[in-house]
């Protein structure tokens, strides 16, 4: 089926699931396996190509520089729980300095393709990010990855050195191995298993607890939609078999060795009380103490990579870019500069 069709054809089965939903769940949002209902802050497009045997679709947004262009462009990776809309307060930061900013749905996330059968690697998403730059005609680019983001913007950094103008990771995870720690392995049928049970509640319970310290404001609320539209949604076990891979890419594929490795001007964006480790929650009470502390996660890898630059925000958590992003921009735009 042709994209544009299959697209079409997956919005009428969501507003026919939403007119069709009882009463008591409407409060819950029901979206698309490729997040089809939901709001972007700018307008989403589509990047087709082909890998490993899939016809895949990356939705991506590419926003023009406001005002004077200064000629220079930023990619934004988003992370595990987040999509490509999550950067809009940087993206429009950005964007009103002069910057082009390319914000990428990975494959298995948000806005992109779902695959029945996909090889999850870094090495991969991080080819498949090239060429979508090298479609937009871009050579050379300031990468910021964020979360998870942060271990794919590592992997591009290490694959592609001459593309990268400079290296931007915030709140990376992947800054210690959590298996090498102690954290039990979790098989893709277990992932699988947990990630068929994620609620609403459960979403804003985790990210209340673990990116935001105990700091809930008005706006998260849009994210918990996100994330739990499209997992109510008619694409629930595809997006939930993905996110199972993906988190098995995670945990078994670290990064924390090949720091010393990094070739570019890195900087490390740190909301010091972040707490975030996979795996913690069904690590050990002795392994669980040891994991997951930002504070001192950040100034360790900051030491193992090359000449890298630490910027710490005292008190906040896994996404300052959320938290304050007022804070975070101006701070962004002076490492850029």
């Amino acid at each position: 089926m042709h994209a544009s069709l299959k697209i079409g054809f997956l919005t009428s089965v969501v507003t026919l699931a939403l007119a069709c939903a009882p009463a008591k769940a409407a409060e819950i949002p029901v979206y698309g396996p490729q997040l089809q209902g939901f709001d972007y802050p700018y307008p989403l497009q589509h990047f087709n190509f082909n890998s490993q045997g899939e016809s895949l679709q990356m939705g991506y947004l590419d926003v023009q520089p406001q005002g004077q262009k200064n000629g220079q462009t930023v990619v934004l990776l988003h992370g595990k729980n987040f999509c490509a809309a999550t950067w809009g307060d940087t993206i429009k930061a950005l964007a009103s300095k002069g910057y082009r900013v390319v914000a990428p749905d990975q494959i298995g996330f948000c806005s992109s393709t779902k695959p029945g059968h996909y090889q999850y690697t870094f090495q991969q998403l991080a080819q498949n990010t090239q060429q979508l730059l090298a479609s937009l005609k871009i050579n050379k680019a300031t990468i910021v990855g964020h979360s998870t983001g942060g271990m794919l913007a590592t992997r591009y950094a290490l694959m592609y050195p001459q593309q990268v103008a400079k290296l931007v990771l915030v709140n990376p995870i992947g800054l210690e191995d959590w298996k090498a720690k102690g954290v039990p392995w979790r098989s893709v049928d277990q992932w699988y298993q947990r990630e068929l049970q994620l609620s609403a509640k459960s979403i804003h319970d985790y990210e209340l607890k673990t990116y935001y310290v105990g700091k809930w404001k008005a706006e998260y609320d849009r994210w918990v939609d996100m994330l739990a539209g499209l997992n109510n949604g008619p694409g629930h076990k595809l997006v939930a078999w993905n996110s199972a891979l993906i988190y098995d890419m995670i945990f078994t594929q670290p990064v924390y060795y090949e720091f010393q490795n990094l070739q570019v001007p890195t900087t490390l964006m740190i909301g010091t009380a972040d707490t975030t480790a996979i795996g913690s929650d069904i690590a050990s009470p002795e392994v669980k103490a040891r994991l997951g502390h930002y504070n001192l996660l950040g100034k360790q890898v900051s030491k193992l990579i090359p000449h890298a630059n630490l910027i710490e925000f005292k008190g906040l958590g896994h996404a300052p870019q959320m938290e304050e992003p007022e804070k975070f921009n101006q701070s962004l735009l002076q490492v850029l500069r």
